[in-house]
């Protein structure tokens, strides 16, 4: 007596699937791929080639976005800013306002190499000693 399937069909040539035509194309299987797979809780899983399934990351509590930039990044851009009037320069220091930026905080990444006078809603406590580092200030507005 056979015990299992796989016992039960051996030397059998469709497995008990019939005649040899039955078990033949992807219509067997329901189509090829995802067709036919209407369901809307799938079909967010395959956005752009990637798995989307659940949520991942973290997300802020406040909603708050709040424009930042780099007090380095802002030593590079000096000299744009000159130009373009969005900073004055009364000798060796260099004004400049982050809000014309568009800018809410300033962060401390980056190297200063000019003396500054910055001033915007928030500084990080790293861009303020930077900045006072090379003789300038940091004004909270």
């Amino acid at each position: 007596m056979p015990v299992n399937k796989t016992s039960k069909y051996r030397g059998s040539r469709t497995c008990g699937g019939g005649t040899h035509k039955n078990r033949r194309g992807a219509g067997n299987r329901g189509g090829r791929g995802r067709a036919g797979h209407r369901d809307h809780r799938f079909s967010h899983f395959l956005l752009a080639g990637k798995v989307h399934n659940g949520k991942h990351g973290f997300v802020s509590k406040t909603g708050v976005s709040v424009s930042v930039l780099d007090v380095g990044e802002i030593d590079q851009m000096v000299d744009a800013l000159l130009q373009s009037g969005l900073a004055s320069q009364e000798g060796d220091l260099i004004t400049i306002d982050a809000a014309d930026l568009g800018v809410e905080k300033v962060l401390g990444g980056g190297k200063v190499t000019r003396k500054m006078n910055i001033s915007a809603e928030a500084f990080s406590e790293r861009a303020k000693a930077k900045i006072e580092e090379t003789g300038g200030q940091a004004t909270s507005a």
